[in-house]
């Protein structure tokens, strides 16, 4: 039976207007860009095997495009759509960063970080350079490594604080290893960052970890 088939209020699109997408699935908002079934199977069957097949959301949506269009029921096309639809999410947890106090919106800086952090094979050290409200004037990724940690240079982070005009900045850091607690290393290195900002006269508000659904934050374990 297709989905036309189904009960009109069972319909993901319909249940979706009607009631919001909280109440959906998975499986039943996986199946809204997949839009079509094949002979025997629905859209939202077509969605369950492919959550079965990655493990899962997560897994299904950290594969990189090429690898997503090669799942049954996807494709090319409906990949592309996917990876727009996260970037377009991604995009507006960064503009409600932007329209907000990040020192006073720790929540949501720290999904707006999760979003562009987590999910990544290597280490990234990125910064959000802030003005003297604390608002956000850049979001960078100043360093890249490997997968055992990132070469972090604070005069070059201080540098570009002083090309931006920042008054203040919050660093992030991933562990693809996606355990969050920071390692002996990542202290030091804060340290080592805020003293260089400090000789600029540039505060460091707070260092992020990010882990596998985990965020550490070195505020608010008293280390800054």
């Amino acid at each position: 039976m297709s989905i036309a088939d189904w009960p009109r209020d069972e319909r993901p699109r319909e249940k979706l207007l009607a009631r919001g997408p909280a109440v959906l699935s998975d499986a039943e908002l996986l199946a809204l860009f997949i839009q079509t079934g094949t002979r025997g199977s629905s859209a939202v069957d077509l969605a369950r095997s492919a959550l079965e097949r990655t493990e899962g959301l997560r897994g299904l949506l950290d594969l990189d495009p090429a690898r997503l269009a090669t799942i049954a029921g996807i494709g090319p096309a409906r990949s592309a759509l996917i990876k727009a639809a996260i970037e377009l999410a991604t995009r507006y947890l960064e503009e409600r960063v932007r329209r907000s106090d990040a020192l006073t919106s720790p929540a949501h800086t720290s999904r707006f970080l999760c979003a562009r952090l987590r999910s990544r094979p290597h280490e990234i050290f990125a910064c959000l350079f802030l003005d003297n409200r604390h608002r956000v004037i850049s979001f960078e990724e100043m360093f890249r490594g490997t997968i055992d940690g990132a070469s972090v240079h604070p005069r070059e982070v201080a540098k570009r604080a002083l090309e931006l005009n920042a008054a203040a900045l919050i660093a992030a850091h991933n562990h693809p290893s996606g355990v969050a607690e920071p390692s002996r290393s990542d202290r030091a290195i804060t340290s080592r960052l805020r003293d260089a900002l400090a000789l600029v006269d540039v505060r460091l508000l707070d260092h992020f970890v990010i882990g596998d659904g985990e965020v550490v934050s070195f505020a608010e374990r008293g280390w800054l």
